[in-house]
């Protein structure tokens, strides 16, 4: 079912000023977006130089935002490419007066416009859309196209974060980052039923968890 359009989204985005950046490529082929260099001036967004944390399809931006609030000597930069719901991440940053987070209006395939090479320190992939179809696998946020655009992006000391409830994205996940070259760890096939500390529940997380699905977590780094 196709999502009813908010009412009054423009004048919500246009008011949303201070955490909304938007990004637009002139060559909307993803494949030739790396050659547009859009670099973000992460000093002169936050006014510092702390590290910064990649958190792409944060949806309406809880985890995000909680993470931020939890991490103040990070900078947090949440990925969204849907109008209709990056608006509510913004709105809700914006009411909790956060000043370490800012959201990006884009899809994954054009980050290599917008973080330079070594830039990034962590990166987290919660609850992404699995596409179940084999035909539909290269748009997943663990598909070897996109971890061409990680390594690019990460520092040699970064790690990915993956969050799921959809047991084949897992397991398909777990293939895509061994054979590219990913160490994992910290792997966990019920994350509520095991001894790790530190969980953010997204909103999606709590909806599977509440119905009894188990929630599958791991860590990868490169090096």
């Amino acid at each position: 079912m196709r999502m009813r359009r908010k009412k009054n989204l423009e004048t919500r985005l246009e008011g949303c000023g201070n955490y909304l950046i938007e990004c637009v490529n002139e060559d909307l082929n993803y494949e030739n977006a790396e050659n547009e260099i859009k670099y973000l001036d992460f000093k002169d967004l936050f006014g510092n130089d702390n590290e910064i944390v990649l958190e792409i399809g944060c949806g309406k931006g809880k985890f995000a935002c909680t993470y931020a609030k939890e991490h103040p000597e990070v900078n947090v930069i949440a990925v969204e490419k849907v109008s209709n719901i990056i608006v509510t991440a913004c709105e809700n940053a914006e009411k909790e007066d956060i000043k370490n987070i800012k959201f990006l209006k884009c899809s994954a395939e054009y980050l290599r416009s917008y973080f330079p090479d070594n830039s990034v320190s962590t990166i987290f992939l919660n609850f992404s859309c699995p596409y179940p179809k084999a035909s539909y696998s290269k748009h997943r946020l663990t598909h070897e196209r996109f971890l061409k655009i990680y390594e690019k992006i990460m520092k040699e000391d970064a790690a990915i974060f993956q969050k799921t409830d959809n047991m084949h994205f897992f397991e398909f996940s777990i293939e895509s980052f061994s054979q590219f070259g990913f160490k994992l760890s910290n792997v966990s096939l019920d994350l509520h039923n095991s001894d790790f500390e530190g969980n953010i529940v997204t909103e999606y997380e709590k909806r599977f968890s509440d119905m009894g699905m188990p929630i599958y977590r791991l860590e990868a780094r490169l090096k």
